[in-house]
């Protein structure tokens, strides 16, 4: 498959883990007008939850570009949206050492850069990755609590600002694919 991939990410059952996984609930809910093909990219936007072999298979098997979405932690304040492009160096990590033991990946284990060093060690890789992250505000375990369905207010509060970032994402991306091709 070649085009666009839109993969939300995350833990349903764990909070704002579920971050990913709602915002591409909302893309499909808005009738998925924006992801038909425009006859240079097709575009799939898919809830991939925590399952990153399958994320692997779909990355290997040949996307121009993905847009990935998911729970971030990087220090900010609770639902702040993040656009982050993953570096050659951060995804290649071990793959780049030929000591280093190999990248092992549990079947549900969503760890995005594991899967991206995954695929690149198997000989795949898709140079145009973006990751649209959110700062977390808990994961339903910070009070007692064994996990927890649903957002937290201040995440659910951007999950619209989140889907308008990656409609906006995926048309720059079909205009860059688009000019690649010319």
């Amino acid at each position: 498959m070649s085009g666009i991939l839109v993969a939300g990410i995350g833990n349903v059952f764990l909070g704002d883990d579920g971050f990913g996984v709602e915002v591409v609930r909302r893309l499909e809910a808005r009738g998925g007008a924006p992801f038909r093909t425009d006859g240079t990219a097709e575009v799939r936007v898919v809830d991939f939850g925590i399952r990153g072999i399958d994320l692997c298979y779909a990355l290997l098997d040949g996307v121009d570009a993905a847009i990935l979405i998911d729970a971030t932690q990087r220090g900010g304040a609770p639902g702040t949206l993040y656009l982050i492009e993953p570096s050659r160096d951060e995804t290649e990590g071990a793959a780049a050492d030929p000591y280093a033991p190999p990248v092992l990946m549990s079947p549900h284990e969503m760890d995005p850069v594991k899967v991206l060093q995954t695929v690149r060690m198997l000989g795949g890789g898709c140079e145009d990755i973006v990751v649209l992250g959110c700062e977390p505000a808990d994961f339903g375990f910070e009070h007692g609590e064994e996990g927890r369905m649903g957002l937290s207010p201040v995440v659910g509060a951007v999950v619209d600002q989140a889907a308008d970032m990656v409609e906006t994402l995926i048309a720059q991306t079909m205009e860059r694919l688009s000019l690649r091709t010319v």
